[in-house]
């Protein structure tokens, strides 16, 4: 065996390269059965970012069933999801819609069919100011059911739950009243309607409504039962047995647990400290499917690990499976199998099928089709370490790993420290190679899943209310701190990186507090006034519950942005911003990055053309993760393995 060569941490050669993190891979997500095939979405960054529907045949043959020129991809909400939907098309009155895929085009943003799928798409809506997503067939009544979103008046955007007619493609309004709305769900027999909503300034799971109504002849609501919900209660995905009984999933407990409604009553299934549902940021979540037998099938998380069990029918009852995976999602169910997306530490995530008889797996599709050596793998410790207040905080640390590498004797690493978006998101477990691509290079990564993160139960998630800026923060220093305490990183080479709401604690971290000495802020918040004024409408209150009400607390918004205190600042960072981006607009990190310059600290700003709140172009999301490596290789003084294209760093 080759013994290894002995660089400084950070000068590592990786065989994770810049091209196989952005380019080599595809996103998979909301695979469905239907009709005897199997459907899911693929994004392609290769492609622009563009999102197409692909269909498995039974012979295990694949066709994208999206011609190019089209993008699959709702703005409903600005985040989307539930873009699509293949009706197999089965009964009486359904002939019209056998084998039709429809689906949002983004572009233009109207409804499009395919019929049979991977025919021409035929505009199905009119152009003009109406947003669509999170559909249902109604086969019987000609229709899809759906939630609406209406640009074409004063102000934010009607939000309601619609109906579009699938003979003349002209919509109608079935419930009106709220501020939001998702997740129509029509029973087995078409007579019942299930939907959630909420209403500012609640977030889906702060508070929302699970409501039932019977639909008459003509499919209007006949009246409206509230199931479950309220300002104080989260119900998160909705479904109908195919016998006709209503699930759901509710913190009522403290914990996203799942519920049956039977008899007017909702019935705990599985009783635990552990979480069955997500924050929806999207439509079309899925953590469970219901069996015909009865049962459900459930993905669960202990401490955000995830497992899959099958629960039920009566309360209770409950079998997890032994399946080699930590994160589990998109669960659906087809005629004896499930299918769902898994990962593990060692295993990147892949579109799985799961045999309900011989409880054989089979991957489907992975998100990238290349094989690592697992020497050059660093697999994450799940870390709980003490923060303030007296309280533990959670979160995955990966060591420095290439086999043909080890750092000099007595010298220890870096360490970046990723915090998520949301910020009421979580990290993951599974092989991702944004992770990879550091450790393969000598430098530690924590990622933090800080207070207020999900997959932790309610009152975790609830730590960051009215404190946002300030724990999130905390917890991405004492997780920082705790590891240099226990000698496993340099202390004198720490940063920290994210994107969107992690962009935000950067900023804020570098700002208000001394641990870090550099960081990289992609698409992140600098200015909360600006953020609360010009969001969009889903993101437009959420300040009031993580911050407090604006303007009332306008002192607290001026007091947590980092724009207003840059006189703090004394340690370089680097901006990346997509120029089109409807959430954070890109003004305010030119605003931040003009206020670092002028304090003749170390600063680089690159903009993406084309890029919104995120980056979907394989070519932008390269030049960013190059751009960050070259930008702390010069902060902290070590050479690169390879070279990359050079940033221009102001007052270095």
């Amino acid at each position: 065996m080759t013994e290894p060569i002995v660089a400084p941490y950070g000068s590592w050669k990786s065989p994770i390269t810049t091209d196989l993190v952005v380019s080599r891979f595809v996103g998979l997500r909301s695979p469905k059965p239907a009709g005897g095939a199997l459907f899911w979405q693929e994004s392609r960054p290769l492609e622009g970012g563009r999102q197409v529907v692909v269909r498995r045949n039974a012979d295990g043959s694949t066709t994208d069933l999206t011609p190019p020129g089209f993008n699959v991809r709702t703005r409903v909400h600005e985040y989307g999801g539930g873009a699509w939907l293949a009706a197999a098309g089965t009964g009486e009155g359904a002939a019209a819609s056998a084998g039709s895929l429809y689906f949002a085009n983004f572009d233009d943003q109207r409804v499009y069919v395919q019929s049979p799928p991977g025919a021409e798409p035929r505009a199905l809506t009119p152009a003009g100011p109406l947003r669509y997503a999170d559909f249902v067939l109604d086969a019987g009544r000609g229709r899809l059911v759906c939630i609406g979103e209406d640009h074409g008046g004063p102000g934010q955007p009607v939000n309601t739950l619609a109906a579009i007619d699938l003979s003349t493609g002209q919509s109608r309004v079935l419930v009106s009243g709220s501020d939001f709305y998702s997740s129509p769900r029509l029973s087995p027999d078409g007579r019942r309607l299930a939907w959630l909503s909420w209403n500012h300034p609640n977030m889906p799971w702060d508070g929302s409504e699970l409501w039932v109504a019977a639909l008459e002849a003509d499919g209007a609501p006949a009246g409206a039962d509230l199931v479950a919900g309220g300002l104080d209660e989260s119900i998160f995905q909705p479904e109908w047995s195919p016998r006709s009984e209503l699930h759901f999933v509710s913190d009522r407990s403290g914990w996203w647990n799942l519920y049956r409604w039977r008899d007017g009553q909702a019935e705990a299934l599985w009783p635990r400290a552990a979480e069955f549902g997500d924050p929806q940021w999207q439509f079309g979540l899925s953590k469970y499917a219901c069996l015909p037998d009865g049962r459900l099938a459930a993905a669960f998380a202990d401490n955000n690990h995830w497992r899959l069990a099958l629960v039920g029918p009566e309360a209770g009852q409950a079998e997890p499976l032994d399946l080699p995976y930590t994160d589990i999602d998109d669960v659906a169910a087809g005629p004896g199998f499930l299918v769902f997306l898994a990962g593990s530490p060692s295993e990147m995530p892949a579109l799985v099928r799961l045999d309900l008889g011989t409880r054989r797996v089979e991957v489907l599709r992975r998100v990238r089709d290349v094989a690592l050596d697992p020497g050059d793998i660093s697999e994450p410790e799940w870390l709980e370490f003490p923060t303030s207040g007296g309280l533990t905080a959670h979160g995955l640390f990966y060591s420095p790993r290439n086999r043909a590498y080890a750092g000099p004797a007595g010298e220890r690493p870096p360490l970046l420290v990723m915090n998520h978006g949301g910020p009421t998101a979580s990290t993951g477990s599974a092989l991702r190679l944004s992770i990879q691509y550091w450790t393969s290079r000598g430098i530690a990564v924590l990622d933090v899943d800080y207070g207020g993160s999900s997959g932790y139960g309610r009152d975790y998630r609830r730590r960051l209310n009215g404190q946002w800026g300030i724990v999130d923060v905390d917890d991405c220093v004492a997780g920082t701190r705790w590891l240099v305490e226990q000698g496993r990183v340099d202390g004198e080479r720490l940063a920290i990186t994210g994107g969107s709401a992690g962009g935000y604690t950067t900023l804020c971290a570098l700002t208000f507090r001394d641990t870090f000495k550099t960081g990289a802020s992609h698409f992140g918040v600098s200015d909360l006034e600006t953020l609360a004024r010009d969001t969009h409408k889903f993101e437009s209150r959420y300040l009031d519950r993580l911050v407090g009400p604006y303007p009332e607390r306008q002192d607290l918004y001026h007091e947590r942005s980092p724009i207003h205190f840059t006189q703090r600042l004394s340690h370089p960072m680097i901006l990346l911003q997509g120029l089109d981006d409807p959430i954070v607009p890109p003004q305010q990190a030119q605003t931040m990055f003009e206020a670092v310059r002028a304090k003749e600290l170390p600063v680089a700003y690159l903009t993406f053309a084309g890029e919104q709140h995120g980056f979907r172009k394989a070519e932008n999301s390269r030049r960013a993760l190059e751009a960050e490596l070259y930008f702390y290789s010069r902060i902290f003084g070590f050479e690169l393995g390879e070279p990359v294209e050079p940033v221009e760093i102001e007052n270095l």
